[in-house]
């Protein structure tokens, strides 16, 4: 049987994306008394190559995951995880001002606490 042939090459390090599907992370919000808890699947994201921006009432999240078992000579033969950058944007219904951001990564959880210095927001 012929091997197939993928579809991509390695530039600068970056890892194949035969699928040319684009990643699109799921996440839960949570309103609590004290602000907001947004919580990301991001499994296999190293949390050192994550960014996150508060503006206004959006709060973006960026990062890459990667494929540290491809190396060069394989050939995959089924591939269905996405390795790719990705940005998630969650629109809030109003202005997050003065809010306090703390996170924590946990069994491939991104968890994003926003308390606000007033409990309105």
């Amino acid at each position: 049987m012929p091997q197939p042939k993928p579809d991509f090459s390695l530039i600068m390090g970056r890892r194949p994306t035969p699928s040319g599907r684009l990643w699109n992370p799921s996440a839960d919000v949570y309103r609590s008394p004290e602000g907001w808890i947004v919580k990301v699947d991001l499994a296999g994201v190293c949390s050192n190559d994550l960014e996150i921006e508060l503006h206004d009432s959006l709060l973006t999240i960026r990062g890459c995951r990667k494929d540290t078992h491809y190396s060069e000579g394989f050939v995959y033969h089924q591939m269905e995880i996405t390795y790719s950058r990705f940005e998630k944007q969650i629109q809030f219904p109003d202005r997050i001002e003065g809010a306090s951001v703390a996170h924590d990564y946990n069994d491939g959880f991104f968890i994003i606490k926003l308390r606000s210095e007033n409990s309105s927001n």
